[in-house]
């Protein structure tokens, strides 16, 4: 079997404030193999894009990665000098940032950007560069693209400029690309053809794929595995139909069912988390998810589970797990039909 392209071992950045050390990511560890499409799930404050940002040494001040590896293909993002992240960044490993329009320079031509990102590589001369723009811009399917390359950013659309950052993240041709919440704020039909695209790069170019998202409907038709962040950690792990199908920590069974679904013949009652995601300065002991828990134990509060395989290829942080509260429900609706059973007969004995 080959060697993942992407490994993180123990990850953990850490932002030193005034207010204590935010731990935004704790401890995380995961692989992404070549060609392959991988989802970061979570609510906002769970680490997903400083995850992203860590992997590309782009972590912001007061920040920085205190301990852990990031191994690109055996050689660790870590410990690289200054000369090397650049050459990392753009030709091995690129992004797509969440809002285009703050992404692109205002004041420079849309084909001129793309000419930028691989002329500073130097991944292509100045005239190869040239020649790429336009089937580049063509490749994300932007209509003429010859006179929309000479166009300023406030001239496309909010989804064209999100084809246009796409075009660039696949200019220097990556083999890890990483798209930070690709669909936010566009409508779902932009969506649909934005998720098609990725779907088309993806087996075109052969570029794996870290897709950041809080869209779940958009992992389950993009991604191959899924990873949902809690408060800086991962809780769970696994093949994208098998968390689907059974999830079980009780965050990723909650995402799941706080979005409508149209694939159920009966419309189920949605699930809303209480609480709020918890302060990264000051962390509950115990499980982190614990307070905002429907199904907690006494052990929640005092013991933090471990990361453990729950199924073939899936792993969880959980001392609970659901399919044993699925257990412990069918048990107690058994023990009930039982005693209806049994007061009836009661009943019936009693008026003999």
């Amino acid at each position: 079997m080959a060697a993942p392209l992407l490994r993180v071992e123990d990850l953990r950045t850490q932002f030193f404030t005034s207010r204590g050390i935010v731990h935004a990511v704790d401890g995380i560890s995961f692989n992404v193999n070549r060609g392959e499409t991988v989802g970061i799930v979570g609510e906002s404050g769970s680490g997903k894009t400083m995850t992203a940002f860590s992997i590309l040494r782009l972590v912001p001040d007061p920040g920085r990665i205190v301990s852990g590896r990031i191994l690109f293909k055996d050689q660790d993002v870590v410990q690289m000098n200054d000369d090397d992240v650049r050459e990392f960044r753009g030709n091995d490993v690129a992004m797509i940032f969440q809002d285009p329009m703050t992404s692109l320079n205002p004041v420079t031509k849309v084909g001129t950007q793309i000419d930028e990102a691989m002329t500073a590589h130097e991944r292509f001369s100045k005239k190869e560069a040239q020649a790429r723009i336009i089937p580049l811009l063509q490749q994300v399917r932007i209509p003429e693209a010859a006179r929309r390359a000479q166009d300023y950013p406030h001239q496309f659309s909010g989804g064209m400029r999100q084809r246009a950052m796409i075009a660039m993240g696949l200019s220097n041709e990556p083999e890890l690309l990483i798209a930070d919440e690709p669909t936010t704020a566009l409508d779902v039909t932009v969506q649909a053809q934005i998720i098609q695209l990725l779907k088309q790069l993806n087996r075109d170019v052969g570029a794996a794929i870290i897709l950041i998202t809080h869209n779940m409907a958009l992992v389950a038709s993009l991604c191959q595995r899924i990873i949902v962040m809690y408060a800086g950690r991962i809780v769970e792990e696994g093949p994208v139909e098998q968390i689907f199908d059974s999830p079980q920590h009780p965050y990723t069974w909650s995402l799941l069912r706080s979005v409508p679904r149209v694939d159920v013949a009966r419309a189920e009652r949605l699930v809303s988390i209480k609480g709020l995601p918890p302060d990264l300065v000051r962390l509950p002991p115990g499980c982190k998810f614990h307070p905002r828990c429907r199904f907690k134990i006494e052990k929640c509060e005092r013991e933090e589970p471990p990361l453990e395989e729950v199924a073939p290829n899936q792993v969880a942080r959980c001392w609970v797990m659901m399919r044993n509260v699925a257990q412990e429900q069918r048990e107690e609706t058994k023990a009930g039909e039982v005693s209806r059973e049994a007061a009836t007969e009661l009943k019936q004995a009693g008026s003999g």
